[in-house]
C-alpha cells in the first residue's frame, strides 16, 4: 500500500517540537519507556525523502539450515557519517541535549528500518549485543503509517503495546535492552509503509 499521509500533519518542512511533553512509563527491573506523539511534524515529507535517498539494502541471515531474507530493508549510519536529512542531525542533537545528563553520553549512530507492508517485521530482541552495558537508551522516531511496537519482559510475560507513526518518538531506557525485549510483528491487516530511525550511543546495537 502507498503511504496515506496524516491529515493532522500539513507542515511545509520537517520540524522538531519540544521534548518537555514526553511521558515516561516505568516498567520492571529498572526499565522504562518515554513516548511523545508527533514530536516531528512534516514527518510524511521526511518519509518520502528517506524512501528516495537512503541506500536501502536487504540483509540475509542463517535460519536453521538455510539463508533467508530479513523481512525489512535497512541502512546504518556510523558515527561521523552525514545523515540523509538535516532534521535527523537536529533530532540526534536534541535527544542528546535532553537525555545526555541521564544517559551520561551522546547519541552517535542512526539505524533505519523500512517496513514496506504488513509482511515486514522484526522479531523479539533487545539491543544488547554491542557492548557490556547495564543501562543505555535507544530512541526511535517513527515515520509513515502507524505500526505496533510490542515490549515484553525477557523470558516472557504480559506485553506492552504502542502504536507509532507520523513523527512519534519512543525512547527505551534504563535496563530495557537487557531485561525487556521489543518487536514489530507481522500483520495481515492492510497497512502502509513505515520507516523507523533509531538513535543509539556508541557501540550499542
Amino acid at each position: 500500500m502507498a503511504l496515506q499521509g496524516s491529515l493532522f500533519d500539513q507542515a511545509e518542512s520537517p520540524t522538531l517540537g519540544s521534548l518537555r511533553g514526553v511521558h515516561r512509563t516505568e516498567l520492571t527491573e529498572g526499565a522504562w519507556v518515554d513516548v511523545l506523539p508527533s514530536w516531528l511534524t512534516g514527518a510524511d515529507l521526511l518519509f518520502d525523502r528517506l524512501v528516495g535517498h537512503v541506500p536501502w539494502y536487504a540483509e540475509r541471515r542463517q535460519m536453521y539450515d538455510r539463508i533467508v531474507d530479513v523481512p525489512r530493508l535497512v541502512c546504518f549510519y556510523r558515527e561521523h557519517v552525514q545523515l540523509p536529512d538535516p532534521v535527523l542531525d537536529r533530532a540526534r542533537d536534541a535527544l542528546t541535549d535532553h537525555y545526555g545528563p541521564e544517559l551520561g553520553e551522546p547519541f552517535r549512530t542512526a539505524g533505519m528500518c523500512y517496513y514496506r507492508d504488513g509482511h515486514d517485521s522484526v522479531a523479539w530482541h533487545g539491543d544488547n549485543s554491542g557492548r557490556n552495558t547495564d543501562r543505555t537508551m535507544v530512541a526511535i522516531v517513527s515515520l509513515g503509517a502507524p505500526r505496533a511496537l510490542l515490549l515484553r519482559p525477557r523470558g516472557g510475560g504480559e506485553s506492552v503495546r504502542r502504536m507509532l507513526g507520523h513523527g512519534d518518538l519512543i525512547v527505551m531506557g534504563g535496563t530495557c535492552q537487557r531485561t525487556w525485549e521489543h518487536s514489530v510483528p507481522k500483520t495481515a491487516k492492510p497497512v502502509g509503509p513505515r520507516i523507523s530511525v533509531q538513535f543509539r550511543p556508541r557501540g550499542v546495537h
